[in-house]
Formats: C-alpha cells, structure tokens, sequence
C-alpha cells in the first residue's frame, strides 16, 4: 500500500504515471455531464452529456452519449446525438444515431437507426 522511495526517506512516490493507449471503461451506473479527454480507448456503458476527445471511442449496447466526438475511431453499439470526427466510424446493428459525422472510412451494419448527415473528409489511408 505504502512504498519507500528509492533514497530510503520514506516517502511515497507521487509522480503521475502515464496511461497513454491505454483503456478506461465507464460503467452502466456512470453518468457524467462534462468533458472527457484520453489519449487512448474509452468504452461508454453508462451515460455522457458533454464533448469526448480521445484516441478510439466504443458506445457500448446501453451506452448513451450526447455532444461532440473526436477520435481515430468511433465504434456505436448504443446511442449516439452530435457530431463526430473520425477516420473510421462504425453503427453496429444495435446502434441509434442522430449524428453529423466527418469520416474517412464508414460501416453501418443493417439494422443501425440513422439519421444523420454524412461527409467523406477525403483523406486517403
């Protein structure tokens, strides 16, 4: 629980590690208004209001985000209303959307509620 530092002082290390690629799960008993900010994969189980800026996004089945996403992937399994930026967005079969989404690569799985606005941002891979 405690841990001494390397000079023997006794004192507990504080430095922040570094998480980055790393994975942050938000349970189906979260609900957060704000913004949310990671460098790497973020898995919604929960609810989100607010903007969410990360390295990958996955809406799980009973996951329910409102606001603006940015990041290299977003996944949706559950709700998404907003916007989006990415360079691979995926509706699962499951998914509902109300989104304006900037992309390069898209897959909406049959079965996907959309309604939305979609605009091909151009970039090749």
């Amino acid at each position: 629980m405690f841990s001494k530092s390397a000079d023997g002082d006794g004192a507990t290390d504080t430095t922040p590690r570094s998480n980055a690629g790393g994975r942050s799960h938000l349970g189906a008993d979260l609900r957060i208004v704000g913004n949310i900010s990671s460098t790497g994969t973020i898995e919604i189980m929960g609810e989100v209001q607010g903007d969410i800026d990360a390295k990958a996004l996955v809406i799980g089945t009973d996951g329910r985000v409102t606001g603006k996403v940015r990041a290299e992937t977003v996944e949706v399994r559950g709700n998404l209303s907003g916007t989006a930026s990415c360079h691979a967005f995926t509706l699962r079969s499951t998914a509902v959307a109300t989104v304006q989404v900037t992309y390069d690569a898209l897959v909406i799985e049959n079965g996907a509620e959309v309604d939305g606005k979609f605009k091909h941002s151009g970039t090749k891979a």
